[in-house]
């Protein structure tokens, strides 16, 4: 294959080969053209590719099509096929995911509060109760119950509480050691995966930004 022609254009890159297919022209014509190319390709070696459709909308039909063609006419085998265009309802999910969840109660004993996202709490945390969330857990409040932050497989995911007593702290695939907290409790401290010993930790909250620099300020993600 060359390395650039009208409608497709190949580079390699740190993440491997990415094979770029114009997002302009219409899709027979891009497919045309794809069959002309890859089946030129003459190689004894399997390279895998990662063909990335720019701006255009690709349906799961247009995927499986594209993958057909390059790995039916080539040496080529298609590891991904990636568009910068999402659905409406991709849209809406990584919208949900990246939303902060307010709930303005106490969650008491024998309760689970499973979240996709950030929790903000605006209450305590009863022992007994469970709050699990895909992001970030905030407590405005006592936690003294079992928080899992990051689930099922976050590490930056931290867990932040006005006063800190929780029965177990979870990260990621990580759970926290009795030790690690004092009998009672303490105050405005946050919970993390050292990056390198990968064990959780804690830490005073005005050391939060330091050490979750990539952390969005809270009034920037809608509480």
């Amino acid at each position: 294959m060359s390395e650039t022609t009208t409608l497709l254009t190949m580079k390699g890159t740190s993440e491997g080969i990415i094979l770029f297919l114009d997002d302009r022209c219409d899709f027979e014509s891009l497919l045309l053209e794809l069959k002309e190319k890859v089946t030129t390709d003459v190689s004894t070696n399997t390279t895998t590719v990662t063909v990335n459709c720019q701006n255009r909308f690709i349906t799961k039909e247009d995927q499986e099509n594209i993958k057909a063609i390059i790995q039916d006419n080539s040496h080529l085998k298609v590891k991904s096929v990636e568009s910068n265009v999402l659905t409406k309802k991709e849209a809406n999910e990584w919208l949900d995911s990246i939303t902060v969840k307010t709930f303005v109660k106490t969650i008491r004993s024998g309760q689970v509060l499973k979240v996709d996202g950030d929790a903000l709490i605006v209450g305590d945390v009863n022992p007994g109760a469970t709050v699990n969330a895909t992001g970030n857990i905030f407590v405005l409040g006592k936690l003294k119950g079992i928080v899992h932050a990051g689930f099922p497989e976050n590490p930056d995911a931290v867990v932040v509480a006005a006063h800190m007593n929780p029965s177990q702290i979870r990260i990621a695939d990580k759970i926290s050691r009795a030790p690690d907290y004092e009998v009672e409790g303490s105050e405005r401290e946050f919970a993390f995966i050292n990056e390198e010993n990968y064990q959780i930790e804690l830490g005073e909250v005005h050391n939060l930004q330091k050490i979750r620099p990539n952390l969005v300020e809270i009034t920037e993600r809608g509480f």
